[in-house]
């Protein structure tokens, strides 16, 4: 696995993965291609259960490197290569088996904020602001995953205007789980991570197949998705261990992999 522009460290059956491009995480091609490999890999790690992505220095990600982008279309193929790789960006982290938690240590921009929204947890520190930058810039991007945990007319705000939203205002609406201080949002991030990793694996994995296909679904079709997984749990082991543990009052050992 590269730690070149992302560093990685696992602990406790916890993948903490820090943005570390300097000075404000800037996503070049090079950074993207690093990130879409850093997933997948820690998606087939039984080890891992959980993933905590956050950012080095005091910005989490400033979006695209505008620097570098002079040079996409260049050669034929090229913008299309870009865009798909732009968008495996987000979907890597959305279509991850494992639960991800975005501890945004700073400013997220542009691409920055759609690492954040493809996250399952949210938690910013103080100092975190969350924006759209595009219309200022010539770009385009961010709306659609915006408008999934955004509000209407704060989604339309931002991509019109480039306002800058605060950690403090998304937690007072109610879309990010905690805003901390900046030397307090690790622990707070980790706190979360380790009780979800304490979850059976196997659960963890339904679970996050049912939140990533039910939210496109119906209330009829997403229900009845959902009971297909609760049989195909049953049948596993760990729910056996779980259902033994509740009765014995002990805590539940789970299988290492599923």
């Amino acid at each position: 696995m590269q730690n070149n522009l992302l560093k990685v460290a696992i602990a406790d059956h916890v993948a903490v993965v820090t943005l570390d491009a300097p000075p404000v995480n800037a996503q070049s091609r090079e950074f993207a291609e690093e990130l879409i490999e850093v997933f997948d890999e820690l998606n087939d790690l039984p080890e891992v259960r959980v993933i905590v992505l956050t950012g080095a220095g005091k910005v989490f990600s400033a979006g695209a490197d505008i620097k570098s982008r002079g040079q996409v279309g260049a050669v034929p193929g090229d913008t299309n290569r870009h865009l798909r790789r732009t968008r495996e960006v987000g979907f890597c982290i959305m279509e991850s088996s494992k639960p991800v938690i975005a501890a945004v240590n700073g400013p997220a921009l542009g691409a920055g904020l759609g690492l954040v929204l493809c996250c399952d947890i949210i938690l910013a520190s103080e100092n975190a602001v969350f924006g759209l930058p595009e219309i200022d810039i010539g770009l385009m991007g961010g709306v659609r995953h915006t408008m999934r945990l955004f509000p209407h007319s704060l989604t339309r705000r931002m991509v019109l205007s480039g306002y800058r939203v605060s950690a403090a205002e998304l937690y007072r609406r109610g879309i990010i789980e905690a805003c901390t201080t900046r030397e307090a949002l690790m622990d707070e991030a980790l706190s979360i991570a380790h009780e979800i990793a304490s979850k059976s694996p196997m659960a963890l994995k339904l679970a996050k197949r049912a939140i990533n296909t039910v939210e496109t679904m119906g209330l009829k079709e997403g229900y009845r998705f959902e009971q297909n997984l609760t049989v195909e749990m049953t049948r596993h082991e760990d729910s056996k261990e779980a259902m033994r543990a509740f009765l014995e009052k002990r805590p539940p050992v789970f299988k290492e992999s599923v």
